[in-house]
């Protein structure tokens, strides 16, 4: 030990602190071995060491605070009992006399990029390491010169707590007598143009509510889990064959408390899953719940991956919330986000002085449409921090399927850029290989908790975005089908007396239904923006725009593919939805908006209860088309078949304001036809018109079959009927 090694400790620079600071063998002497102990507490105006009942001062090398004492024997377990600058005393268990902590295995699968569940190693953990308990901190930074641990617990300086360097750039700590809640950073400092930066942990459980930024220390295993049945019975379902109605909820503004606030996890476990499990959907999907500084990114910009925000409690509290969700037989999607992360100077962002997380090259590392950062997925340790956290989301919070989003700019270099302002691969293309295998890995891995599932956001026409990797797909559960939805809001944003020029738009999406696992999904991007909400797309007066949103919605729960909507929507709101406010539930209180959602209600009822509206989604035997060559008054009917092809739904649409009588349609066989959905009843909203409840087929061929049914066709409407 020099003296410029002294200094470089009270400096806060040296590289090695673990190996000046602690218990040192020195010499030996008459055969007993002496040690040294050194200490830098420049929060001490004196100090000693306590070994059982014997207490030795130690000496201040340093005006700053480093102290030493020589001791005759191996000190096994000592304190430091230090008298602090205002008076107080108090004793301290050395983090310097502890030997390293992690695993050889762990560094080595960590820097291999194959420690799944590497949040297990790194970041913060409560641990009992030789009977004394601490938390043990842990975070890469392969190219700093030093890391130090700081927060509350040492007052935020920066000096106090150097790290030890492990292989593959890991930086760990055990500091006893810390426990849960204890805010910290990570104080860097790199190797690199004198880069200095106080960091959150990337792994970090929980954080301070912004704008605080600090991580905290949490314990995820103490929580009692009351889903047992919901998680036993998960994996035996398939949910390629069975109903999906997936309701999209941004939690801080669903709905507000009494003073404007956004309520909390347990409140939301209350009031939510209550509404949601009136409304019938089977799923929530909530948009990102990972820790992110800045409310207005709705959560897409995220600092902290492994925390859910802090904003309405704490991770306890999140999990009582999505045990709630299971124990009423709901599950929960949550949004995740591999493609990009902000440019908060605490996060992710030049982490160890270089570009660690992200690409250096920003032809490659930067999203400049969203002032982010893409991830390095050719990087082993970037892929194990992301296949980690997916993974921790399915297991340590129960999470049932991610949906993954902005997939299309994770596959293509070109993605949003202009000639010049991208790398090709390898090969000279525009695809991003390392993505791709990345997202293959992510998919094989995520497919093995039992009964998870992955949806991706992807908006152009990659193929085998919805197939098993075995079959060269991406190896998704299901894919958003965005080339429907925008057909679909285009169409009916059309004034009818227009549609039968754009009849193409409705037909079009069954040339390419069955490509892909698909999601039918209105979500949140379509109802802001200036694109206004789903009932203001609709063209006419308010009876017209209800009608017209009642039509499309049956339209789309009779279509093939599964359903999402956004908050909001159901109940006809007219403004775009604002992540400051609430929904607008006092709209409740007029008829068109409590009956819109009555018959959302009702979509749900008959979605679930009839197989023939899930069962075949993916697969052109689910579907046959009765009829929709009739552009010209802008009709159409199909029929919907279960696994069992006696099991159908004929369903007839009349996109016109105009009544049509006597309108006739093939149907496979002979009988009394039940209608078991009309959109114009008046307990939606309707003006009534219908069939009575039943039509009976007549030995008329229409449509290539042997009978047929005379319908009458509500305007701006869908019906469905039944075979009894």
């Amino acid at each position: 030990m020099t003296a410029e090694e002294i200094e470089a400790i009270v400096g806060g620079y040296h590289g090695d602190a673990f190996r000046i600071l602690g218990p040192h063998s020195v010499r030996k002497r008459r055969g007993q071995g002496q040690w040294e102990v050194r200490a830098f507490l420049p929060q001490a105006e004196s100090a000693a060491i306590v070994v059982g009942d014997q207490r030795c001062p130690m000496l201040k090398h340093h005006a700053e605070g480093f102290y030493c004492v020589l001791l005759n024997g191996d000190p096994r377990q000592y304190t430091i009992h230090a008298r602090l600058w205002d008076g107080r005393e108090i004793d301290i268990d050395d983090p310097y006399r502890f030997g390293p902590q992690l695993s050889d295995t762990d560094l080595y699968l960590h820097t291999e990029g194959t420690l799944h569940e590497a949040y297990r190693t790194l970041g913060a953990h409560l641990v009992t390491v030789s009977g004394v308990s601490g938390v043990r901190f842990a975070v890469w930074a392969p190219n700093a010169l030093n890391v130090t641990a700081t927060g509350e617990f040492n007052d935020w300086d920066i000096r106090r707590h150097p790290m030890r360097r492990r292989s593959g750039g890991v930086w760990e700590i055990f500091i006893p007598g810390l426990g849960e809640g204890t805010a910290y950073k990570y104080y860097i400092r790199s190797r690199f143009g004198g880069y200095q930066q106080l960091k959150a942990d990337p792994y970090a459980f929980y954080c301070e509510r912004p704008p605080k930024s600090a991580s905290v220390v949490w314990d995820t295993g103490r929580y009692q889990w009351q889903d047992a049945a919901w998680m036993e019975a998960r994996p035996q379902t398939d949910w390629l064959k069975s109903p999906l109605a997936i309701y999209e909820v941004h939690l801080e503004s669903w709905l507000r408390g009494p003073l404007g606030q956004p309520l909390t996890y347990r409140e939301l476990a209350v009031k939510l899953v209550e509404y949601v499990k009136q409304m019938g959907y089977t799923h929530i999907e909530l948009l990102p719940i990972m820790e992110h500084p800045f409310s207005g990114s709705w959560g897409y910009q995220i600092i902290a991956y492994f925390a859910p925000t802090s904003r309405f409690g704490t991770p306890d509290d999140f999990k009582y919330f999505i045990d709630c969700c299971h124990r009423e037989g709901i599950g929960v999607l949550v949004d995740w986000v591999p493609a990009h992360f902000p440019k908060d100077a605490h996060g992710l962002v030049f982490f160890d002085g270089t570009a660690l997380y992200e690409h250096a090259d920003p032809r490659k590392g930067e999203q400049r449409d969203w002032g982010t950062l893409v991830f390095n997925y050719g990087r082993n340790e970037v892929r194990t921090f992301l296949i980690s956290n997916a993974l921790f989301w399915l297991k340590e919070y129960h999470i049932d399927g991610l949906r993954v989003d902005a997939v299309a700019s994770m596959l293509y270099l070109d993605y949003s850029r202009k000639a010049g302002e991208w790398i090709p691969n390898q090969y000279g293309g525009n695809e991003n290989l390392e993505a791709i295998d990345f997202l293959r890995r992510f998919n094989e891995l995520a497919h093995q908790v039992p009964g998870a599932f992955t949806v991706a956001e992807e908006s152009t026409a990659f193929p085998g975005v919805s197939k098993p990797v075995y079959l060269n797909g991406l190896g998704f559960t299901m894919k958003w089908n965005m080339g429907w939805m925008h057909d679909m809001l285009e169409y009916f944003s059309t004034d009818p007396i227009y549609r039968k020029f754009h009849h193409n738009h409705i037909t079009f999406s069954l040339l390419y239904a069955f490509t892909e696992n698909f999601v039918l999904p209105i979500s949140h991007d379509e109802v802001v923006h200036g694109k206004s909400s789903l009932i203001n797309k609709m063209p006419g007066d308010e009876w017209r725009q209800f009608a017209t949103v009642r039509a499309f919605l049956a339209y789309m729960w009779a279509h093939p593919g599964k359903k999402l909507l956004f908050m909001g929507q159901e109940i006809g709101q007219r403004e775009e939805w604002n992540h400051d406010r609430g929904i607008r539930w006092e709209l409740l209180e007029f008829d068109p908006h409590r009956k819109l959602q009555a018959l959302v209600r009702e979509l749900n009822r008959l979605y679930r209860a009839s197989p023939a509206l899930y069962q075949v989604d993916f697969h052109h035997t689910g579907f046959e088309w009765v009829d929709f060559h009739d552009w010209e008054n802008s009709v159409i009917a199909f029929l919907r078949r279960g696994e069992d092809p006696a099991d159908y739904i004929v369903v007839c649409c009349n996109f016109t304001p105009v009544v049509r009588k006597g309108y006739e349609f093939g149907v496979p066989e002979e009988g009394f036809y039940e209608e078991i959905l009309n959109t114009d009843s008046e307990l939606f909203g309707g003006s009534n018109v219908g069939n009575g409840g039943m039509v009976t087929s007549t030995p008329t061929p229409r449509h290539g079959r042997p009978h047929s049914i005379a319908v009458t066709l509500p305007p701006l409407a869908v019906v469905a009927f039944r075979k009894r």
